[in-house]
């Protein structure tokens, strides 16, 4: 059993079987059944009702998913409704996805060779796909994976993070509810890591998605078998830039956001920040006093800014990473142990380039903010570390955007906003060690389709 608790309390939600190697074998070879039996598949406008269906039903539990995700997962109340509205829209997208997907025409008569024929392309579901989530976002995250699979036929078993798995279970509920047949959306939570490990290098997966670290990703990677593909989403340690033209009343509001938002644990959040040196000091200031006035407390407070770490062990690990980046020279504002499952935010001014906050994803509530004096030096501690994900610069000069845009090693970059900005239709990928493949619900039915040739000779 797994037993679920409140991030923020630690008191028990619920309770959750596990399923064994026994169980593990049954859904795999339910899910191939499914697929193998082409005269099963589901017709692309009852895939679109289901996903129509299940939209509104996510819609009309609104309330309650969002209750939910911030007692299993700690997001503050207000953001996880956000999250919730961005999972029904991303159900819809799914679906809509359905109305201009095709194949395509490949020319023939070319040549002599290539006369008297036609040809063209028509799109297939990819196979099997098995689906390891992650905490942060454990409804939103668990519809990037289950909506395209519904979208592009393919059947689906995924493997929710065991702290947070409520979200999942409740809208694997609702997607039979919808009308999904048995057999092609199933849950798993397994017994053990090697029953997870031998889930996702199974023969019978065509697929594996992955969002989570990028130790486990890229293990599993290497143990897929013959033929499967994958897309592994991993983290970051986001650089933002504040050139010396950039707007300070501008900054600071979506800075604080990006940095603190969920506090901290998300793989674009704000993690280093540049400041021009003329600008540097006046910024500190203004954004120390935005930080300060952030609200700490329960996520299940509308008023709350910043919950929970995931785990106690997490605070206990970011508590550590900050003293140890003040102990090598870095000055701290706020900060500090506001109970075993919450840190208040802080920020650390100049910390050593080898200190842990400076080259690792820290996942909790701190950001760093250092002095630079040249747009490259800026640019060239920005692309310093091995992950590349989403980065952002702020300047209302044009061309110092223009020219950042396309020098920062990133998947996206983001003029004048934060780094953690995410719509759910647009590529979401990390580079290098945080990634591979691509994410986005557009992007990831493109993955999970396989395009298959025809050409007739007449």
């Amino acid at each position: 059993m797994v037993e679920v608790v409140q991030a923020y309390d630690r008191e028990p939600i619920a309770q959750l079987p596990t399923d064994d190697a026994a169980e593990l074998e049954r859904k795999l070879r339910v899910a191939r059944e499914r697929f193998a039996d082409r005269s099963g598949w589901l017709k692309t406008h009852e895939r679109m009702a289901v996903l129509h269906r299940l939209a509104d039903l996510v819609l009309q539990q609104r309330e309650t998913f969002a209750m939910r995700i911030a007692g299993e997962g700690g997001k503050p109340y207000t953001d996880a409704l956000v999250e919730t509205d961005r999972a029904i829209d991303g159900i819809r997208n799914a679906a809509d996805l359905l109305r201009t997907r095709g194949g395509t025409e490949i020319p023939m008569g070319l040549t002599p060779a290539s006369d008297n024929r036609r040809a063209w392309t028509i799109l297939e579901p990819v196979g099997v796909v098995a689906a390891i989530s992650a905490f942060n976002h454990p409804l939103n995250l668990i519809v990037h994976q289950i909506a395209p699979a519904i979208a592009t036929g393919c059947p689906v078993i995924v493997k929710p993070a065991a702290v947070t798995p409520l979200s999942c279970f409740e809208l694997v509920k609702l997607v039979h509810e919808a009308g999904m047949p048995e057999g092609w959306v199933q849950t798993l939570l397994p017994e053990s890591r090697a029953i997870a490990s031998a889930f996702a290098s199974d023969s019978r997966v065509a697929f594996l998605s992955f969002i989570g670290s990028a130790a486990v990703g890229w293990h599993l990677r290497a143990n897929l078998a013959p033929g499967a593909r994958c897309a592994l989403e991993h983290g970051g340690v986001a650089p933002v830039i504040v050139d010396r033209s950039a707007d300070l009343d501008a900054i600071i509001e979506p800075l604080a956001k990006g940095g603190y938002y969920h506090a901290g644990q998300v793989c674009v959040s704000v993690q280093r920040i540049y400041v021009h040196e003329a600008l540097k000091e006046s910024f500190l200031e203004r954004f120390a006093e935005r930080v300060e006035r952030l609200r700490v407390g329960d996520p299940r407070s509308p008023e709350t800014e910043v919950g929970p770490l995931i785990q106690p062990a997490e605070v206990e690990r970011v508590a550590n990473w900050v003293e140890e980046a003040v102990s090598t020279g870095a000055r701290v504002i706020g900060g500090g142990r506001i109970s075993n499952t919450t840190l208040a935010p802080a920020i650390l001014v100049d910390p050593p380039k080898q200190a842990k906050v400076s080259c690792e994803e820290v996942f909790g509530p701190v950001t760093c903010v250092y002095g630079y004096a040249d747009l490259e030096e800026a640019i060239r501690e920005a692309n310093s570390l091995p992950v590349a994900f989403q980065s952002s610069i702020f300047t209302r000069d044009l061309g110092v955007a223009l020219d950042a845009a396309e020098r920062l090693d990133a998947s996206a970059v983001m003029i004048n906003d934060h780094s953690a900005f995410r719509t759910d239709w647009m590529p979401f990928a990390g580079r290098r060690q945080s990634g591979y493949g691509i994410g986005g619900i557009p992007y990831t039915a493109t993955e999970l389709t396989a395009e298959k040739m025809i050409v007739f000779k007449q």
